[in-house]
């Protein structure tokens, strides 16, 4: 006879978890499907984190040129150390083979003294300080001997300089390549950012940041002020012939400039000197906190940490290589912190 039982019905409880399950599911889902479209920055959104980036780049940028100048100047000090050794070096060689071939000539004649046989054979330090040994040299080994000293300390604290220099390089270069590498990791965020735009977004951007170069290189209004300096004159002269160069950072010209790379070398075709870093040039001249006291040539510092440097063109504008995608070109001072000019 078959069964009748009827199947098992699941329990209330059982029943009400699976439905909360299921209901909480099609929330989640729901969700994810309307914020998925809010995920995506819009192209604005990317350009503005972008900027950012760049700047952080060239605040980096600024610090990794800092590094390269100091690396460059230890490179050239402990040459010049090390020749100055090499040079020691041969001139003590030279005051200790005078002093052999009298050695030599006393010892044939039978003369040589017991002082200076210790001395042939070991160091004269010790043999100068005991007054008993220098009543059995002549005035003239004496003198010798004691030039002999004081080269041997010489070089002794030449080569101890030139090793601490080596070390304070070796940090150096070290701190150049953690400051290359940070600037390497913005722009790479950066590009990321902009690879996550469509192709017409990244055009869009490309048309704009053309049309703001192309505007700011040409036909631009720079009014009648009075150059600073001739010198100031110049460099200003020199400069606004590489309009239209990219920027790079870390380059200093002739085809490519970092924003302080553009001032340090249109200075250098004007005879003048600054120092490679935004930060050194604030401290390169005299400052002028009054945008109105602003003459052609004057060099503009801008943002609180002093990263950014450009010329001041005249007539409220700048000429500056401003960053990364960007050619060096004209802009308002206005579009950045204005801390203050220098006039060298």
């Amino acid at each position: 006879m078959a069964s009748h039982r009827r199947p098992k019905q699941p329990s209330r409880a059982r029943v009400t978890v699976l439905t909360t399950a299921a209901a909480a599911a099609v929330a989640i889902s729901a969700q994810a499907a309307n914020a998925a479209p809010s995920e995506k920055p819009s192209k604005d959104e990317v350009k503005t984190k972008v900027d950012k980036l760049y700047e952080q780049a060239e605040q980096a940028t600024e610090k990794y040129n800092g590094a390269k100048e100091k690396q460059e100047k230890l490179q050239k000090e402990i040459s010049t150390i090390q020749d100055d050794v090499a040079r020691g070096q041969e001139e003590l060689n030279e005051l200790r083979d005078s002093i052999g071939l009298a050695a030599a000539a006393q010892y044939r004649s039978g003369t040589i003294d017991s002082s200076l046989q210790l001395f042939l054979s070991s160091n004269p330090d010790d043999y100068l300080d005991k007054a008993s040994a220098a009543d059995q040299l002549s005035a003239q080994q004496v003198e010798a001997l004691k030039k002999i000293q004081e080269k041997q300390r010489e070089l002794a604290q030449e080569r101890a300089e030139a090793s601490d220099k080596l070390k304070d390089l070796a940090a150096t270069r070290t701190e150049l390549g953690k400051k290359k590498k940070e600037v390497q990791s913005k722009l790479a965020e950066a590009q990321k950012l902009l690879n996550s735009l469509t192709a017409a977004e990244k055009a869009a951007i490309a048309a704009e940041d053309a049309r703001a170069s192309r505007s700011a290189s040409s036909r631009v209004d720079l009014g009648n002020s009075t150059p600073a300096s001739s010198r100031a004159a110049a460099a200003f002269s020199a400069a606004q012939s590489k309009i239209g160069s990219p920027y790079v950072y870390g380059a200093s010209g002739p085809s490519s400039f970092d924003c302080s790379g553009l001032t340090s070398w249109a200075y250098a075709q004007a005879g003048v000197s600054i120092p490679r870093t935004s930060q050194a040039q604030a401290n390169a001249g005299t400052r002028i906190y009054s945008q109105s006291a602003l003459q052609v040539g004057d060099l503009v510092i801008f943002y609180g940490d002093l990263h950014h440097v450009g010329f001041y063109a005249g007539n409220g504008q700048v000429l500056h290589a401003p960053r990364t995608g960007t050619v060096v070109r004209y802009e308002s001072i206005n579009n950045m912190p204005f801390q203050f000019g220098v006039r060298i």
